[in-house]
C-alpha cells in the first residue's frame, strides 16, 4: 500500500482529504506542524508528501528544503494563494507539483495518482543509461556526473531519463509534459516545464547558462544533444 504524509493544519481539510485518499486505497498520516512532520518523516517512509505552504510553526517551503536534503519523495504543495511566484518557488526548491485552494477533489486525487505513478514507473528496460558523462543507474535510481553522485528530485530524474532515452530526438513541450504528468487534466503549462528544465540544467550542465546536454531547439522543443546515442556503458 502506498503511504502518504499530509502536512496541513486545517482539521476539516485533513478529515476530508484523508477520507478520500483512503477510499483510493492509499494509507495516510497527518501532521499539523513542521515539528510533527519532521518526527513522522524520521520514523517512517512515505511515497508522497502533500505539503501546505503556511503552517503554524513555519513555512512549507522550508520543510520541503529539509526533506530534499535526504529524500527524492514526490511533494505536492497546497497553497491558498494563486500566486505565480509561490508556485515557481515551490518547484525551484524541489516540489513536484502544486494545487491552489479551493480545489476540486477529483483534480486533487488525479494529481495524487499521477505523482505516485511517476515515483514508481521509471523505465526498467535497461540497467543503466549512459551519455555525455552522465550515468543513470535505473535499478537504484541514482545519477552520476563524471562519476560523482548528484541529487535529483523524482521529477528531475524522470525528465533526465526521458531525454537520455531519446538521444538526438527533438521532444516537443507537449511530449515532455505528457511523459512527466501522465494524466488527462490540462493543468500543466510551458512555464512549469521551463522551471524544470532550468533546474535540471543547473545540476547536469557544466555551464547551465550555455547548456550543451539539454539544448533548446527554437520553436520546436528540446533535445538531448549527443552523437553517442548509446545506452549502457560503464
Amino acid at each position: 500500500m502506498k503511504q502518504i504524509l499530509l502536512v496541513e493544519d486545517d482539521l476539516s481539510l485533513i478529515g476530508g482529504l484523508s477520507f478520500a485518499v483512503k477510499k483510493e486505497g492509499y494509507g495516510i498520516e497527518a501532521a499539523r506542524t513542521c515539528l510533527e512532520a519532521d518526527r513522522l518523516l524520521s520514523d517512517g517512509r512515505y511515497d508522497l508528501i502533500i505539503l501546505d505552504v503556511s503552517l503554524p510553526d513555519g513555512s512549507g517551503f522550508d520543510l520541503c528544503q529539509r526533506i530534499r536534503r535526504t529524500s527524492k519523495v514526490p511533494i505536492l504543495f497546497l497553497t491558498a494563494a494563486d500566486e505565480e511566484t509561490d508556485m515557481i518557488m515551490g518547484l525551484e526548491i524541489g516540489g513536484d507539483d502544486y494545487i491552489t485552494k479551493p480545489f476540486k477533489l477529483a483534480v486533487f486525487l488525479s494529481r495524487v495518482r499521477a505523482l505516485l505513478r511517476r515515483s514508481s514507473n521509471f523505465s526498467q528496460e535497461a540497467p543503466r543509461l549512459y551519455s555525455n558523462d552522465i550515468k543513470v543507474e535505473l535499478v537504484k535510481g541514482e545519477v552520476y556526473k563524471n562519476g560523482k553522485l548528484i541529487d535529483l528530485t523524482a521529477s528531475e530524474y524522470k525528465l533526465l531519463c526521458f531525454f537520455m532515452e531519446n538521444p538526438g530526438r527533438i521532444l516537443s513541450p507537449e511530449q515532455i509534459l505528457n511523459r512527466l504528468w501522465d494524466c488527462d487534466e490540462n493543468y500543466v503549462d510551458n512555464n512549469t516545464l521551463t522551471v524544470y528544465i532550468r533546474r535540471l540544467r543547473t545540476k547536469i550542465e557544466d555551464h547551465p547558462e550555455k547548456p550543451e546536454r539539454i539544448v533548446t531547439v527554437r520553436r520546436m522543443g528540446y533535445k538531448w544533444n549527443t552523437a553517442e546515442q548509446d545506452r549502457g556503458g560503464t
